[in-house]
């Protein structure tokens, strides 16, 4: 990356159990300068999950704070009570350093994000079906019938609303979302507009 280049902000939505993780993980080993904002979260850690790599597990008090100091640029609480959020310090060091920056968020947060950041790029990552969707969530073991039920309603209602995002990527082969999702950012790196100073350069080197 011509470190004359704008930082790119990207939100990533979809219901869970799409992939998301699992598409970020094979994404970030193949694209430079890319880095995973990390949301914070009060709820408690599942047996598969690392503090630090799918969130931070912190306190409800903690996050509280956190809030009261401006610190969380957008956040949600469930109905179980548990917050989730995105720490607003690291993205904004990270785009002044010219990074891709991907935020994992729901459909909430990103219209919060967008608002905030006008030039951010969205993507909803779709499941091939809601039968399918359920079936990735019985397999992660973690909840029960009545919980996966709940997720499938709430990811219905979260599908609707993939049209309010500039991309949407089918996960069905992970492969072929992976490269979508590789797609979208080497285009939306290359707008005229995220380049004005690349411009600027070359013009002045002539």
């Amino acid at each position: 990356m011509h470190r004359s280049e704008q930082g790119l902000l990207v939100v990533l939505s979809g219901p869970s159990g799409s992939g998301k993780d699992t598409v970020l993980g094979e994404l970030g080993e193949t694209v430079d300068d890319l880095e995973l904002s990390v949301s914070l979260t009060s709820r408690e850690r599942r047996p598969w999950e690392f503090d630090g790599t799918h969130y931070y597990f912190v306190t409800r008090e903690y996050f509280e704070e956190k809030l009261r100091a401006g610190e969380i640029l957008e956040h949600t609480q469930y109905v179980n009570g548990h917050y989730y959020g995105t720490p607003k310090g690291p993205v904004d060091e990270w785009l002044a350093l010219g990074k891709t920056v991907i935020l994992k968020i729901e459909v909430e947060g990103a219209a919060r994000i967008r608002a905030i950041y006008p030039d951010c790029v969205s993507v909803f990552l779709l499941p091939p079906s809601l039968e399918a969707l359920e079936r990735r969530l019985f397999g992660r073991e973690s909840e029960n019938a009545a919980d996966i039920a709940r997720r499938t309603e709430i990811a219905r209602r979260e599908i609707a609303r993939a049209g309010d995002y500039d991309y949407v990527i089918l996960n069905d082969v992970l492969d072929c979302a992976v490269d979508d999702l590789r797609a979208v950012l080497r285009a939306e790196r290359r707008r005229a507009a995220r380049r004005i100073k690349l411009i600027e350069e070359v013009l002045k080197s002539c």
